[in-house]
């Protein structure tokens, strides 16, 4: 009895070595079920190629990887300190779903209706300044295409409902991290080559691919801007009749 004790007071202080691991990997496998099937790299693929196609694919590839870089940040920021900046500037997750949704849904319908210009020249790919081609690596690449109110809303949720004692807390941070990492490395893979998919598909392939997913972005904007309104409507004051 008394060999015992010393073992289950460091029990108290400190958990056995399986117990953090498995935790951190149910923690890895639940951001990764809740995040990609939203941030979706692979259906983003080509609107990220239709919106890139006169770049040269080294450019292409440095676009993918800080749009990849960006959504990393902006996941991590959700998660961890998300909540903290709704709290202090008194916003709800509501009214980003809202915005969110608007923003989501202009983006779409502009890529709707944008049409195909076949006549671009060979020679604007070699004078492609990547200063340039990065100005549009946050937005509307980013954030709301790749990274949109739905993922943000979704991470800080996850954020939330983590617990806030520091060992636990850093099981969560951990787990995050990694999640997040896998994520942008899926958006990195997908995005960077998506030329490849593109040449598999082919040129028509691709104009039914990017109507159908532009089509695809304007319902999910309008889901979020509906989720969105319904929570706005659910926090209004019941009047008595």
């Amino acid at each position: 009895m008394t060999a015992q004790c010393p073992k289950a007071t460091r029990l108290g202080y400190t958990l056995p070595r399986r117990v953090p691991l498995l935790e951190v990997a149910k923690s890895i496998v639940l951001i990764l079920s809740a995040l990609f099937p939203i941030v979706n790299p692979i259906g983003g693929s080509p609107v990220f190629f239709a919106l890139t196609n006169e770049y040269p694919v080294s450019a292409r590839r440095a676009l993918a990887r800080r749009v990849a870089t960006n959504s990393f940040v902006l996941l991590i920021a959700s998660f961890l300190v998300g909540t903290h900046i709704l709290d202090f500037f008194g916003i709800s997750i509501p009214v980003v779903q809202v915005g969110g949704g608007l923003i989501v849904i202009s983006n779409g319908w502009a890529m709707l209706k944008r049409k195909e210009d076949h006549d671009r020249d060979g020679d604007v790919q070699k004078k492609v300044n990547l200063q340039d081609i990065f100005r549009n690596a946050f937005y509307p690449l980013t954030l709301p295409l790749t990274v949109g109110p739905g993922s943000i809303s979704v991470a800080i949720t996850l954020g939330a409902n983590e617990p806030h004692h520091l060992g636990p807390n850093l099981l969560a941070i951990l787990s995050a991290v990694i999640g997040s990492a896998l994520v942008a490395l899926s958006i990195y893979l997908c995005y960077g080559f998506a030329d490849r998919l593109a040449a598999v598909i082919g040129e028509s392939g691709m104009g039914i691919i990017l109507r159908l997913s532009s089509f695809l972005l304007v319902c999910i904007g309008v889901q979020i801007l509906w989720n969105g309104v319904k929570g706005l409507l659910r926090s209004l004051p019941v009047i008595a009749s």
